[in-house]
């Protein structure tokens, strides 16, 4: 490697690395001081909010890794086209493919970074991060999927419920199906299931059994049953964070198990797992971006570059929010929602470039 790629790419990560350490303190005040008046009020301990900040720093660089990256990459590259080094690289017979190289190393530090952050760092700090959350800062229910549950328990039984009160561990419209070679067997059916944790058993109040035979139907009518279930409370009450907290591999058989279930966050879910590969694409997307945009000088010098970096970040997480939304919130392609924006963003590095070559 020459003296040139040295240069930039002692500059490239140097300023990356810094532009982490300048925000990051920001976000940590920011949080701090909107957050501050709840933790005292529960009297947090002191340890328990050191970790959740710890936590935040790590959840905090993840979520804006792209953007720092880009907004450090225009910095220093303006800064090289200011004082006329880029031009200078340039007229010396290298090419701008060749003078990208080192960006592009960079990049691959940075994504391989990424990679890890996502893979293994990030869900452990993820999982910290909501708990405190949830158990200091928000309504703990806020952090329950306990409307209109439907799950698959196992191969044969799906369970219902309308809703689910966590205090009181009372779910309503309480139904049970047993399916056998794509037959119903049997069905259960209450107004009301509540978990008793004296004895780890529940309690069926209007309690109804419909065994569906070949002639006539049997049915089990009760005021009200005690009986024993193969699911556990968390499969009434499941977390709607739960996949930001898991590593890949176990992340990949906790949607298996969650389709197979007939979760309603499953496209949710997906995104999280999709996210973890697109992420570090869009370190090289916007690396040659940022490039392209900054690696000319102009009359209004280094504001001008920023300034329309800014605006490309902003238009960049403007798609990754509504797409991932959409696809949340509906039947859309997560995995279309989460690379929408890469595929876009791709096609404009494209152009860009060709444009800087030219």
């Amino acid at each position: 490697m020459k003296i040139l790629d040295w240069y930039i790419l002692k500059r490239y990560l140097f300023t990356f690395f810094i532009m982490l350490l300048l925000f990051i303190p920001i976000g940590i005040t920011v949080h701090l001081a909107e957050k501050i008046g709840k933790i005292l009020e529960n009297e947090v301990p002191f340890g328990e909010v050191l970790l959740y900040f710890l936590d935040f720093t790590i959840y905090f660089a993840h979520l804006l890794f792209p953007l720092f990256l880009f907004l450090s990459v225009i910095w220093f590259t303006s800064k090289l086209a200011n004082n006329t080094e880029v031009i200078a690289f340039l007229s010396s017979g290298v090419s701008f493919s060749r003078f990208l190289r080192p960006y592009m190393i960079g990049a691959t530090i940075v994504a391989l970074l990424a990679l890890v952050l996502g893979m293994y760092l990030a869900p452990n700090a993820s999982n910290g991060f909501n708990d405190f959350n949830y158990k200091y800062l928000k309504n703990k229910n806020d952090a329950l999927d306990n409307q209109n549950v439907y799950r698959q328990i196992n191969d044969n039984e799906y369970i219902y419920v309308s809703s689910f009160d966590v205090r009181q561990k009372i779910g309503r419209d309480f139904t049970l199906e047993h399916i056998e070679e794509d037959k119903m067997s049997y069905k259960i059916s209450a107004s009301t299931i509540r978990y008793e944790e004296k004895d780890s058993t529940y309690r069926l109040s209007n309690y109804t059994k419909r065994q569906i035979g070949a002639g006539d139907d049997i049915l089990e009518i009760a005021r009200r049953k005690d009986t024993i279930f193969s699911f556990d409370l968390e499969d009434l009450t499941p977390v709607v964070y739960i996949a930001e907290t898991l590593p890949y591999g176990e992340l990949n058989r906790f949607i298996e198990k969650e389709e197979k279930r007939g979760s309603s966050y499953i496209n949710r879910y997906k995104l999280v797992k999709y996210r973890k590969w697109s992420l570090p694409v869009s370190v090289f997307i916007l690396t040659i971006i940022a490039v392209a945009v900054s690696s000319k000088k102009r009359r209004g010098g280094m504001g001008v570059n920023l300034a329309f970096g800014i605006c490309i970040a902003m238009v960049f997480v403007f798609f990754d929010k509504i797409f991932g939304v959409l696809a949340s919130q509906s039947d859309f392609s997560p995995l279309v929602a989460v690379w929408f924006p890469n595929i876009i963003f791709g096609f404009l590095a494209a152009y860009l470039l060709y444009n800087a070559k030219r």
